[in-house]
């Protein structure tokens, strides 16, 4: 029999991809779960399947685009005396093109999810279990976090940052009980792709390159619990990152470029 925690799992885009593969594993291994996105028929199909590994599941519709939305989630839980002891901060968007020609307000909206809303619900998180002395962040950050990224830029950009926040703040908690974990997927067979409008991208010509959501789901899940930094998921993914450790910022821009335009350039 699985062993119940009494412990809630707070997590953001839990309802496709790798945050519902985190979702179903902290299900299996007896955490209750506040799972958010914006589709309550998606929340609540979602809920029935983890309900059948025995846990309580809450589900809670919100647009983390709006930084209000993201303070009144947390602001809910805490109405209703729920202090989740791990968080994992999933959801996350890009959009695919040259800066010059994407929208801007899609790109704002995009800087609003994977970076304000994570810091906003990583603060009041770390405010709320700070008096408790424990608590376990993950964060999504990508193989993205490594290198400038052509076609695939903001994103990019986002993602550099949350990987840089989360190791800074990782060491401001080290003599607090909370930890801080970054999770570095590379390309990850999931719905971002179409989100992002990227499926022209050279990047998915060979679907076989792409990462399983449960392979990845499974890497952060053990880097969250054994208290890591950071883990980058996948043996080709070390070696990509190991190889732009060793290229200058420019080289590594052109690569990726090169990696990521459409099919149709040259």
């Amino acid at each position: 029999m699985m062993e119940r925690k009494n412990q809630y799992v707070l997590i953001t885009g839990a309802t496709s991809g790798i945050g519902y593969e985190l979702a179903k594993l902290f299900a299996k291994s007896g955490y209750d779960l506040v799972i958010v996105a914006r589709n309550h028929e998606d929340l609540n199909n979602k809920a029935e399947e983890f309900r059948k590994y025995g846990v309580n599941v809450i589900c809670i519709s919100k647009n983390l685009f709006l930084p209000d939305e993201v303070y009144s989630l947390y602001s809910e839980l805490q109405q209703n005396g729920i202090s989740p002891e791990i968080l994992v901060n999933d959801a996350g968007q890009g959009v695919f093109g040259k800066f010059q020609d994407t929208d801007i307000h899609r790109e704002v909206d995009i800087v609003n999810l994977n970076i304000v809303s994570v810091i906003i619900l990583t603060k009041l998180f770390i405010k709320d279990r700070l008096p408790k002395g424990s608590g376990k962040v993950l964060n999504l950050a990508s193989i993205a976090s490594k290198a400038p990224g052509p076609w695939h830029s903001v994103y990019h950009g986002t993602k550099a940052f949350v990987l840089s926040w989360s190791e800074a703040i990782r060491e401001e908690l080290k003599e607090t009980g909370i930890t801080v974990t970054a999770l570095l997927p590379g390309p990850t067979d999931t719905d971002f792709f179409n989100k992002a409008d990227m499926n022209d991208s050279k990047i998915l010509q060979d679907k076989d390159n792409l990462a399983s959501p449960e392979e990845v789901a499974i890497d952060g899940f053990n880097a969250l619990m054994n208290g890591d930094d950071k883990v980058i998921s996948g043996i080709k993914n070390k070696l990509n990152a190991a190889m732009i450790n060793l290229t200058t910022d420019s080289m590594a821009a052109h690569r990726m470029g090169e990696m990521q335009k459409p099919v149709t350039e040259k």
